[in-house]
């Protein structure tokens, strides 16, 4: 039976999460190697700054009511993700990209605590099961060396993995009554964290920005973040949570760590011990079981926005 178009659309954004989730995974090696050329503030300066160039137009032919309308999502919901990436890429530079990327999935686990209590919205059986199914794999993958061996850059993992949950859920927040461009949102968030990051790096250096690398493989490094794990990945985040919860969307993106782990295996030649790729294993399922099932069970409800 063919599904309506409104279901249609739902699941293309599902699985636009994935390819998310694959061009994100990478993200910690390739990001892990740039920073060893520049300091993380500035890095992540340059990255953004690119960003909110190329997306910019998205936001300038706006007309002046929409404009205001994406100020007044991107501003707040720009700030979150300057500490996510803060968090992210001190914490990439300080512990391994592995880990790093399975530190993240974290967040399926708060996501639906962080819905309840900004959306008042209770999790469906499927996406329980799919979270229960998840938090035992991310037990598996962060308790592979036990508490013991979590460091400085793990905790700055961890605070991402908070801070991402309440981004999916604030960023519906703000959206469910101001509907606005998906590419239009990624710049003026870009734009935020641009911005936070280039005084973030002025305040820290003392006396201005380090001087920018001649290295070919960082700038090659920052082309694929910007285009890839950036332009394209928020725009399709952004058009996903307008269109799917956010306990589902932090589902989907769960996959991110295994696509993280084999990037860090060919990437960064890191050894990734068997009981990581387990939890790893069982993040997979999960994400699966609720992208594939509802389409053999039928159409679920209506999303919250359209």
């Amino acid at each position: 039976m063919k599904l309506p178009a409104r279901c249609q659309t739902v699941h293309l954004a599902e699985w636009m999460l994935l390819l998310v989730a694959i061009a994100w995974g990478s993200s910690y090696s390739i990001a892990k190697h740039a920073v060893t050329f520049y300091p993380v503030l500035g890095f992540l300066c340059i990255r953004f700054g690119l960003t909110f160039l190329l997306t910019s137009p998205a936001f300038l032919r706006l007309h002046r009511t929409d404009k205001a309308r994406a100020l007044k999502v991107g501003m707040p919901s720009g700030m979150i993700l300057l500490a996510i990436f803060v968090c992210e890429t001190f914490g990439v530079a300080q512990t391994s990209a592995s880990n790093a990327a399975f530190l993240i999935n974290l967040c399926v686990v708060i996501t639906p605590f962080v819905e309840w209590g900004l959306l008042k919205r209770t999790p469906s059986g499927r996406e329980r099961a799919a979270v229960l199914v998840s938090a035992v794999g991310a037990l598996l993958i962060t308790l592979n060396g036990g508490f013991s061996s979590i460091g400085t850059g793990d905790v700055l993992i961890l605070a991402a993995a908070c801070l991402r949950a309440l981004m999916v859920c604030a960023t519906k927040w703000l959206t469910r009554d101001n509907a606005v461009s998906p590419l239009a949102l990624t710049s003026i968030q870009s734009l935020s964290v641009g911005i936070g990051s280039g005084i973030g790096g002025i305040l820290f250096f003392g006396h201005g920005m380090a001087a920018l690398p001649h290295e070919a493989s960082f700038w090659l490094c920052t082309v694929y973040l910007v285009l890839v794990c950036t332009v394209f990945a928020f725009f399709a985040q952004n058009v996903a949570v307008q269109k799917i919860d956010p306990t589902r969307v932090s589902l989907l993106m769960g996959t991110e760590p295994v696509f993280g782990a084999v990037f860090a295996c060919v990437w960064l030649h890191e050894s990734v011990p068997m009981l990581s790729w387990l939890g790893g294993g069982l993040v997979v399922a999960s994400a699966l079981f609720v992208t594939v099932g509802p389409k053999a069970l039928g159409p679920r409800p209506a999303p919250v926005l359209d």
